[in-house]
């Protein structure tokens, strides 16, 4: 596996967390921190302090990662971090690219988070790979972890569930499966309430659902079955929108990493991302993997 790390001046906790976990063997990384070009246009003095800042961060990060007897090499570059880091991602035919997440209000500026905020949206819709945001809600873990698998039954959510079956995993992981299906209602019946809409229509409506929400489910656990993970089940057929279940769910279950498809059967085009899974991956109390097959 083909690793990018995109890292930030304060990013230690995306090495932190990333670092602690396992991942698939003979994997490699490319430690990367973008210079804006912004520092380049105030004093010389700015702009080595910056440059001189982030070599510090990626050598550190090289040298943990070889300690930890992974290929890792680093890179400092100069540029608009979202374009910088995508063509660094098609460059090294990355299989994931990570990186921070918006940040914390307590310890990161108003501007800072927006910056943060509108790469991490890019990386999410454009890059060429799979994408992990990463968020310091919990200590570093090499221990047991718990994963949130949100599946709609589509082949973008057997793409997620395959992803987390081909990685290693600390002992003890468990993977909760979540189908959160939307009840279907026909566009004519969809503007009217009860008691417009029958319940005999309404309970279909729900059958339909649940039964998605079942065949998503079974899918997804054939898939994971192989790689050894505790699994659990989760159903929700509700009207609140999917990307509240999800985030409810990964909040009230105490959840590490939530992984999600790129887009499920709502996806028109990757602009678009069909909503969901950025919605999940900018609001998320802990770490997101958005999983999109990789480009050829």
């Amino acid at each position: 596996m083909r690793i990018l790390l995109a890292m930030e001046p304060s990013g230690q906790v995306v090495l932190d967390q990333t670092e602690a976990r396992p991942w698939p063997a003979e994997s490699s990384w490319e430690v990367l921190s973008v210079v804006e070009s912004s520092h380049m246009w105030t004093t010389s003095e700015v702009a080595e302090e910056a440059i001189r800042r982030a070599k510090e961060v990626v050598d550190c990060a090289v040298e943990r990662l070889r300690t930890k007897g992974w290929a890792a090499t680093g890179n400092v570059a100069y540029g608009d971090p979202k374009q910088v880091i995508l063509d660094h991602a098609h460059a090294v035919h990355a299989d994931f690219v990570i990186a921070g997440s918006h940040g914390s209000s307590a310890v990161t500026s108003a501007m800072t988070r927006f910056v943060m905020g509108n790469v991490a949206a890019a990386l999410l819709r454009y890059a060429p790979c799979s994408v992990e945001l990463v968020r310091a809600t919990h200590e570093a873990r090499s221990s047991a972890m718990k994963i949130l698998l949100a599946t709609d039954g589509s082949a973008f959510s057997a793409e997620a569930a395959r992803s987390i079956a081909a990685r290693p995993w600390p002992a003890g992981t468990e993977v909760r499966i979540l189908s959160a299906v939307e009840l279907m209602l026909p566009a004519a019946r969809a503007f009217f309430e009860p008691p417009f809409v029958d319940s005999e229509f309404k309970e279909k409506a729900r059958a339909d659902a649940l039964k998605r929400s079942q065949d998503a489910i079974a899918a997804a656990s054939e898939i994971l079955a192989p790689a050894g993970l505790v699994i659990s089940e989760s159903i929700s057929v509700l009207v609140d929108p999917p990307k509240t279940i999800i985030l409810q769910e990964a909040a009230e279950w105490g959840a590490h990493l939530i992984v999600l498809g790129s887009h499920g059967h709502r996806g028109l085009e990757r602009f678009l991302l069909g909503g969901v899974s950025e919605a999940v991956a900018l609001h998320a109390d802990c770490s997101v993997e958005v999983i999109r097959k990789k480009e050829a």
